[in-house]
C-alpha cells in the first residue's frame, strides 16, 4: 500500500472546492467570490506544478 502524499491531497481538495464554489458564485452573480475561487484554483495548480518539479530533481 502506498503512502499518502498529503500535500497533493490538500491541493486537490482546494482545487475541487474552488471549482464548486466558482459555480455557486456564478449562479449567485458574485464577482468577488468568483475571483477568489479562480485565484484559489490557480494557486493550487501552480503549487502542484512546483511540487512535481521539486520531486523530479
Amino acid at each position: 500500500m502506498k503512502q499518502i502524499n498529503w500535500s497533493y491531497l490538500i491541493l486537490a481538495v482546494i482545487a475541487a472546492l474552488s471549482t464548486a464554489s466558482f459555480g455557486i458564485a456564478v449562479a449567485e452573480r458574485s464577482i468577488l467570490i468568483a475571483v477568489c475561487c479562480a485565484l484559489g484554483l490557480g494557486f493550487s495548480f501552480a503549487a502542484a506544478r512546483r511540487l512535481r518539479s521539486r520531486s523530479g530533481q
